[in-house]
């Protein structure tokens, strides 16, 4: 089985670069691979949470009714499902880190690789450039001995013949050379091309049974999980089975039951009318008493004895009527009914004692607390004070609403539900630990309390004028992509501390890539720029500058169009130049590009900058410096400008990968409303954090907004600047970044009064600039020795950022 020793030669012999480029297609596969597998654990680990939440959910469906414990069953075994899906996630986040731990055995055995097959690369180049030649000292000869025979037919004198003949000679020696040449080339690069195919073809094999590997453990894997939810769903069959009809009607009655004992027969039985008149007997009726809230009542009932001789009957008088004895005070104070607060005892007729078991004093010890009902039949007529009522009066002050709330307990729950309805408390107890109670609901509150942002607005800053409602209110408000919040129509919300920006011309000025305080980029950190030695560590600083240009079209995303630019310069200290004159062979200066995964395109500086164009790694690239050009290079600058203290030098220019509105670090939307006498001009910007590697801070935004119509006067919010000679409205923001107001979110409003109107809506122009951050998230670093990076620079700024409506 030889298939990559045979099938990769070829007439201009690009076998090795195709194979040297599939064996790190490899690690890409590595990498996708790992990627498949955590979307499916992320699949996997959602399932899981669905089925845990479904789980719970069926404890709150209904317990009533016979089917009740069906749902048991239900959640047992879906819980038990949820358990089998998230044991999977864990066996495929195991599975991943191993794919990752073999991605990271496939770099090295990479570089060990390239290293190995260096010879074959070079051996590779040799019979490229020997058959180029080859050909071309071949097409010579044919040409030579052509040009000879034509002079010989045509009759040319002999001087002209012995020359092409010399010439005829010389080539078919060099034809013959090459053809030496290729022979020896030849059988060096059949020799190593042979044993390379062959190492790359081991390599792949090993590859795909490695990945095979993986598969493998993958689908066992979800084999086994699988086989545990066939036992479930088997498990859940027969417990369904095993819940018969008879089973849960059985449970039902045995939980539900009201008893086993049935009614009795119940016969007739004729009415004895003398038993039933001296079976009637008066009763006495057992008054309730509730201590402290009720009287005793009052019963002229007698109850009947169970042995007349053991009872003294009262005296009766003339006409019949029982006299009533005199009653002592013991008979009172032990009296269960005694009661100091009844007037009408003297009235109460005396009680015969029985031989029941006596009524107990009224002890507090002793006493039985009483029922619920007898509690409510005793207290039906007791009135409470009123409730404190839910209602709030709408008419009422603010100072009525504070009394009403600092009158009441702060502490209640009751009261402390106002605070939640007072806008004048809302914002004051925010923080407070009653804010709390503010926030819960009530059963006595009628409607759900107003947001606190709906009803106090933040105040006005000092520092901007108020408008009249009407002044700025000539552009209707419409849905935009990214329309910042307005708390109310007279009163946008308060931009920015305004500050004047500097001038943006110095973006494109190579020396001024810092603040005025900070070092340029060409600052050393090391040695001075004029006494630097051959054996110090050289110094080079970097900068990396890229330029945004952009095109708004209105409020319409989609119409956005972007193009982002970047170049790389390299500052060298003057004192350099004389160590590079010195040494014949100073230190090739290599640097390597990373994160270029963004970038479409690079350029280097083909005269002084060489590349290795076989890279296949998308995220990095790896450049080195034509030493002899640079020095040359550096000595013209030098006599150019002598008391220069460093040298800058452009080594090469990229374009970055753009998406449209969402690559643009401020995006823009502009509304013109043009009337013959006046035109309205409203500007919306967002900052787009997105858009950048590291956020950062956009400063010296500058606005600058064209109006013709002869514009006589100006009204803006926040105020601009009126250029009448160039007819341009400025506005200068200092910086705009996620810690401004609104999240960097704002618009720019102004109203011109025209004299030779109507104005015809113009395009706009936006400039800012941005330190320590790129767009791309490009980095650079140095490789190897003899050098090191003093410093690195990073910036972007605008190019041409423009907007129309």
């Amino acid at each position: 089985m030889a298939y990559f020793v045979e099938s990769f030669w070829g007439e201009r012999n690009n076998g090795f670069d195709v194979l040297y480029h599939n064996m790190k297609h490899g690690h890409l596969s590595t990498k996708d691979l790992a990627d498949f597998i955590r979307e499916r654990a992320t699949i996997e680990e959602t399932y899981s949470r669905s089925m845990t939440k479904l789980a719970k959910s069926a404890s709150n469906y209904t317990q009533l009714g016979t089917f009740a414990p069906v749902w048991d069953v239900f959640k047992t075994s879906t819980e038990k499902l949820a358990s089998c899906h998230l044991d999977l996630v864990r066996r495929l986040q195991e599975l991943i880190k191993e794919v990752h731990k073999y991605g990271d055995e496939q770099i090295k055995a990479y570089k060990k690789t390239k290293e190995d097959v260096s010879g074959t690369l070079e051996a590779v180049q040799n019979i490229q450039s020997i058959t180029q030649a080859l050909q071309k000292s071949k097409e010579n000869y044919n040409a030579k001995c052509v040009e000879q025979e034509r002079l010989k037919k045509e009759g040319a004198t002999q001087r002209e013949i012995e020359k092409a003949a010399v010439k005829s000679k010389k080539a078919t020696d060099t034809y013959k050379l090459y053809v030496e040449k290729y022979a020896t080339f030849k059988s060096d690069f059949e020799v190593k091309m042979t044993e390379t195919a062959q190492k790359f073809q081991d390599i792949e094999e090993m590859h795909l049974l490695r990945m095979k590997e993986i598969i493998q453990s993958l689908s066992n894997t979800i084999k086994e999980i699988h086989l545990q939810i066939g036992e479930v769903h088997e498990e859940f069959i027969n417990n369904m089975t095993n819940t018969t009809v008879e089973s849960l009607i059985q449970k039902f009655a045995e939980s539900k039951g009201t008893g086993k004992e049935r009614p009795g027969p119940i016969e007739f039985e004729e009415c004895n009318a003398s038993s039933v008149a001296e079976g009637i007997k008066p009763r006495k009726r057992k008054p309730f008493g509730l201590p402290g809230i009720m009287k005793k009542e009052k019963d002229t009932e007698s109850v009947e004895c169970p042995d007349a001789d053991s009872v003294n009957f009262p005296d009766v008088d003339d006409e019949g009527y029982s006299i009533k004895p005199e009653a002592t005070q013991d008979t009172k104070e032990n009296h269960f009914y005694s009661s100091s607060d009844s007037d009408s005892e003297d009235d109460e007729p005396r009680r015969f004692h029985v031989e029941i078991k006596p009524v107990q004093p009224n002890n507090s010890s002793q006493y039985t607390m009483p029922s619920l009902d007898e509690l409510k039949v005793s207290i039906g007529n007791i009135t409470l004070s009123p409730a404190i009522s839910a209602q709030m009066n709408q008419n009422s002050s603010s100072e009525e609403l504070t009394k009403s709330k600092l009158s009441a307990p702060i502490n209640e729950k009751g009261n402390s539900d106002f605070l939640a309805w007072d806008p004048l408390f809302s914002t004051s107890l925010e923080s407070s630990s009653s804010a709390s109670l503010a926030s819960s609901s009530s059963s006595a509150r009628p409607t759900t309390p107003l947001s606190v942002g709906t009803i106090v607005p933040p105040p006005r800053p000092a520092s901007r004028p108020k408008l009249s409602t009407g002044k700025l209110s000539g552009i209707n408000e419409i849905p935009r992509p990214f329309s910042p919040p307005l708390t109310s129509n007279s009163s946008p919300p308060p931009a920015a501390p305004l500050a004047r920006a500097e001038s943006i011309s110095s973006i494109s000025s190579s020396a001024s890539l810092s603040a005025a305080n900070t070092p340029t980029v060409g600052v050393s950190r090391g040695p001075s720029p004029v006494s630097l030695g051959n054996q110090d560590t050289l110094p080079v600083a970097v900068a990396l500058t890229e330029s945004v240009n952009a095109y708004f079209k209105g409020a319409d995303p989609t119409k956005c169009i972007v193009k982002i630019t970047g170049d790389m310069t390299i500052s060298f200290p003057s004192g350099i130049i004389k160590v590079f004159t010195s040494n014949p062979s100073p230190a090739v200066l290599c640097f390597r590009v990373k994160n270029t995964s963004k970038l479409e395109q690079i350029l280097p500086n083909a005269q002084l900058v060489y590349s290795d164009q076989s890279q296949s790694d998308s995220s990095t690239k790896d450049f080195w410096m034509n030493m002899q050009a640079i020095t040359v290079y550096l000595k013209k600058l030098s006599e150019q400008n002598p008391s220069a203290s460093y040298y800058n030098v452009d080594v090469l220019k990229y374009q970055v990968s753009s998406n449209g509105i969402q690559s643009t670090p401020l995006n823009l939307a502009t509304y013109w409303k043009c009337d013959a006498g006046t035109t309205d001009v409203r500007v919306d910007y967002k900052y787009n954090p997105e858009s950048m590697n590291v956020p950062s801070m956009l400063s010296n935004v500058q606005v600058v907004v064209p109006v013709d119509g002869g514009v006589i006067n100006m009204q803006s919010l926040p105020p601009a600047k009126w250029n009448a000679d160039q007819m341009k409205a400025y506005w200068k923001i200092s910086s705009i970044s996620e810690k401004s107001e609104n999240g960097g979110s704002g618009s720019l409003r102004a109203k011109f009064e025209l004299s030779g109107g109507p104005s015809k809506p113009a395009t706009l122009a936006v400039q800012f600039i941005s330190e320590g951050s790129t767009l791309s998230g490009v980095d650079v670093e140095l490789v190897g020795t003899g050098y090191r990076l003093s410093l690195l620079k990073k910036r972007f700024a605008t190019g041409r950022y423009m907007a129309d409506c």
